[in-house]
This record gives structure tokens, C-alpha cells and sequence, in this order.
């Protein structure tokens, strides 16, 4: 910051307008770290909408693929996205069958409420939560499981594990899931699911999050939700530099200015938490470059003793979407792991010009599946290529050669000779970082004792 200057103790006109003009950016950037994770709701929200989902009606279903944009979306399991209003609702039921169902509901600030189905209070055995709306006070009936929400607007995310690789059966059962007002609960109305798989759809906020855009979405949120109490402090960071809840969207230009610099900022410096972090608790193994996904591996809010981990949250959503204490357990047998690879054996980023070999001990510690699955850095999402595809999978692919005591995958512009179909596709130009993911990790994937080879460079 520049310096003030000062004359009998009061600041000089010149440099306290200097100082006024670094503190608006300053507050401006910070402010939109911290809601980053809102607008990247917002933006899953309106691309819901746009497959002709409809709040409280209709759900997105699909099958993640590159043709589907998305923020580390992968295509091990079917999706299913639907928004809640609950204005429209008043308190929610989401009738929850059994089966090998995964879900969570977030509020519109991207703030875990409850898990559902096999990390929820149901087990997996079937169970019906109802989702009450800010300032409810009514009783809960007998039989439900509650969870509050303090935004009228809510989304819920369901994935369902392909048991066996039998995806038409797991599609079946996720389409099965019911969603309706309490106050319908003895005669429900009906909840379809639209599957989008084969056509494609961009759920992210991409389109705006470095750019005047990204304050006009913010401030349509706040302006149609209650003032979290913790959210307090940054909300009056918002006011200082012309977003406010109850008052128009600034038209001066130089707010604008301001608010386009700040998002151009804090954009980059969300990206630079994502892949150029320095935090020492990154490091998966200390002879690696892998590293965690999520720095925070006790709870799904970015919570740690006495204070928020203001840097995982900014890591997690720079390159990710929902959140959930199932999402970051690091428990043998439980839920899964998630590694992050964006640099080879010497350090240096992924480049879609090279060709690289991953070396996988086998067999690797599943007690479902595993899979690696290469993102775009620039968008976050399942890299584009001719190939059409971005992950190698155990459920689906040959990653188990018989009696080998590891597999090579491999990852390039082309398919070298000895890749035998373990080959996904990289684009010239265009960085890419990859993620290792294990469902129902065993013990060896967290003694050290199993772990993958790091991304080597072949000479082609």
C-alpha cells in the first residue's frame, strides 16, 4: 500500500484519496473470495434451469462427460442435480429410497445442511429429511429426519454408485428419489428427472467470474435472501463498495471499474490458492507431488479450531463444487479419497503438448472403484479433446492386466504404441491437472504403504 502522508497528524488529501481508492480494491477482492462459493451456485442453479429442470419439480440427471462443463464433474457415477425453493415449499420432504445413493443439501451460499443416503443419517436404508426454510418454527413430525436451511433457495446434489458397472440399473434407482411439500406429504405431486447425458450443459459460473457480471449475480442473491448472521462482517465489506441488499446495482463507472478489477483479481488469486498453494498440509505423500484436494479433512464447512480456513475454502471451490464432511473424510473404508495431480516428477505443470505415464501399483486399496480423471485448468472441467473422453475408470475400463503387479496409464495428444487403450487425450496449449479418486479406501491408502507413481514425461 502506498504510503500516507500526513500534516499535523491529519492525512493529505492526495494521499488519503490513494489510500481510499487501495482499500476499496482491497475490500472488493476479499469479498468476492468469500463469495465465490455463492456465485458458483449460482451459477450450477441457472444451468439446472437451462435443461428445463424446474425448482421443486424436475431434477437434472446425467453422466458427467467432456461435452458437460462443469467444475471437477466426474463420470464414475450418474449426477443428479435439482434446486428447492423454499419459498415455494415451505418445509421440503426429499424421500430418500434404499440403495447405494450419495447425496447433500447445500444452501445458496454453498454451506453444507445434511447429508443423504449412504453418509446420512439413513445409512443408505432409506429415510424421508425434511428441509425446513429460514425462521420455520414449526414442529417436526414424527419420522423425519430435520435439517434447517437459512436461504430460501437451496440445492440438492444425489449421485448413486454404479454397483458392478451396471449404470442403467443405478440411473433407475436415482430417478426414483421424491422431492415435495410437507404439506402434500399424503398425496405428493410428481418429481421427474431429465436426463441430459448425451447433450451438453455448463453449470459453472465461468462466464462471469472475472468481470463486472459476477457483482450483478452476487448481488440478485443477496438481495433475495436473509443476512446470515456470520456473514455479517463481509456482507458490510459489499456495502462499502456499492452492493447492498435493498438498493439498486451501482451504475457509476467508476464502481464498475473498481468491481471489474477486483473480480479480474480475485479470480486469479482464487486459481493461485487452487494450484500454486504453498500450504506444507497439501502434500499427499512427501515423495510425490500429489496433493490433497481438500485441506480440511474433520469436516465439510472448512472449520478448524477457533477460526475458518479461509485458504481450503478458497482451494476447494476454485476448482470444485458442493461441500460435505463426507466429501473430505479421510476414514478407511469410508465415502473416498481424492488426490490432485498438476505437476509431473520434476515439478513443472501438466502440459497437453506432452505425453506422460502414470504408474499405478496394483492392486490398488478400492473396496468399490477407482479412477484418474484429467480437467482443464482453464475451465476446471473434463479436458475436450477428439477422443471424447477424460478418464480411465476401474468400473468400466481394463486397468487390471492379469497377474501384473502394476498398470501404466498414459496421457497425451496421442496414443503411444504400448498404451493398449489406457490412453486419455490432452490438447496441445492447454494445461491440464488430474484426479486420482478411490471409493472405499483401504488401509494401505493411508499408511503410505500403497500410492501412486507421479506423472513422468515419455520422449516422444
Amino acid at each position: 500500500m502506498t504510503a500516507v502522508e500526513f500534516e499535523n497528524g491529519f492525512p493529505t488529501s492526495d494521499s488519503a484519496k490513494a489510500a481510499q481508492s487501495e482499500v476499496a480494491l482491497r475490500r472488493a477482492v476479499e469479498a468476492y473470495r468469500f463469495f465465490y462459493p455463492t456465485v458458483s451456485l449460482e451459477g450450477i442453479f441457472q444451468g439446472t434451469r437451462e435443461t428445463g429442470a424446474k425448482d421443486n419439480e424436475t431434477a437434472l440427471l446425467f453422466i458427467a462427460r467432456p461435452r458437460h462443463v462443469g467444475f471437477t464433474l466426474n463420470s464414475d457415477t450418474p449426477y443428479s442435480g435439482g434446486v428447492l425453493d423454499l419459498r415455494k415449499s415451505d418445509p421440503l420432504v426429499i424421500d430418500m429410497p434404499a440403495g447405494p445413493l450419495i447425496g447433500l443439501v447445500d444452501d445458496h451460499h454453498h454451506r453444507w445442511i445434511t447429508d443423504l443416503g449412504l453418509p446420512g443419517r439413513d445409512a443408505g436404508k432409506g429415510g424421508k429429511y425434511l428441509i425446513t426454510p429460514p425462521g420455520w418454527t414449526g414442529e417436526v413430525p414424527d419420522g423425519y429426519l430435520w435439517a434447517a436451511c437459512d436461504t430460501w433457495t437451496a440445492f440438492c446434489a444425489l449421485r448413486v454408485l454404479p454397483l458392478g458397472g451396471d449404470v442403467d440399473t443405478a440411473k433407475k434407482l436415482l430417478a426414483t428419489v421424491q422431492f415435495y411439500p410437507l404439506s402434500q406429504a399424503d398425496a405428493p405431486p410428481a418429481y421427474t428427472f431429465t436426463d441430459r447425458s448425451d447433450q451438453p450443459i455448463d453449470c459453472t459460473c465461468l462466464a462471469w467470474e472475472d468481470n463486472l457480471e459476477y457483482w450483478r449475480v452476487l448481488h440478485k442473491v443477496i438481495d433475495s435472501e436473509p443476512a446470515i448472521e456470520e456473514m455479517r462482517p463481509m456482507l458490510g465489506a459489499l456495502a462499502e463498495v456499492g452492493i447492498e441488499a435493498g438498493k439498486p446495482f451501482p451504475t457509476d463507472p467508476a464502481v464498475a471499474d473498481l468491481l471489474t478489477r477486483a473480480a479480474q483479481q480475485g479470480r486469479d488469486e482464487m486459481l493461485v490458492s487452487a494450484f500454486a498453494s504453498q500450504r506444507p498440509d497439501r502434500m499427499a505423500w512427501p515423495d510425490r507431488t500429489w496433493e490433497w484436494v481438500g485441506l480440511r479433512s474433520e469436516n465439510g464447512t472448512f472449520e478448524r479450531v477457533g477460526s475458518l480456513d479461509v485458504e481450503a475454502k478458497d482451494r476447494w471451490f476454485a476448482q470444485a463444487i458442493v461441500t460435505s464432511p463426507a466429501m473430505f473424510r479421510r476414514v478407511e473404508g469410508q465415502g473416498s479419497l481424492y488426490w490432485l495431480g498438476l505437476r509431473d516428477d520434476s515439478g513443472a505443470y501438466l502440459d497437453g503438448g506432452r505425453t506422460y505415464r502414470l504408474t499405478v501399483p496394483l492392486p490398488v486399496p478400492a473396496g468399490l472403484f477407482w479412477s484418474v480423471t484429467a480437467y482443464d485448468a482453464r475451465t476446471r472441467s473434463e479436458v475436450v479433446a477428439d477422443q471424447g473422453q477424460a478418464a480411465l475408470r476401474s468400473l468400466f475400463d481394463d486397468l487390471t492386466p492379469a497377474d501384473a503387479a502394476q498398470v501404466d496409464l498414459y496421457f497425451g495428444p496421442s496414443e503411444p504404441a504400448e498404451a493398449a487403450g489406457r490412453w486419455v487425450q490432452t490438447v496441445p496449449g492447454r494445461g491440464w491437472f488430474a484426479y486420482f479418486r478411490i471409493y472405499g479406501p483401504g488401509a494401505p491408502a493411508f499408511d503410505g504403504s500403497w500410492k501412486p507413481g507421479d506423472f513422468t514425461p515419455v520422449a516422444r
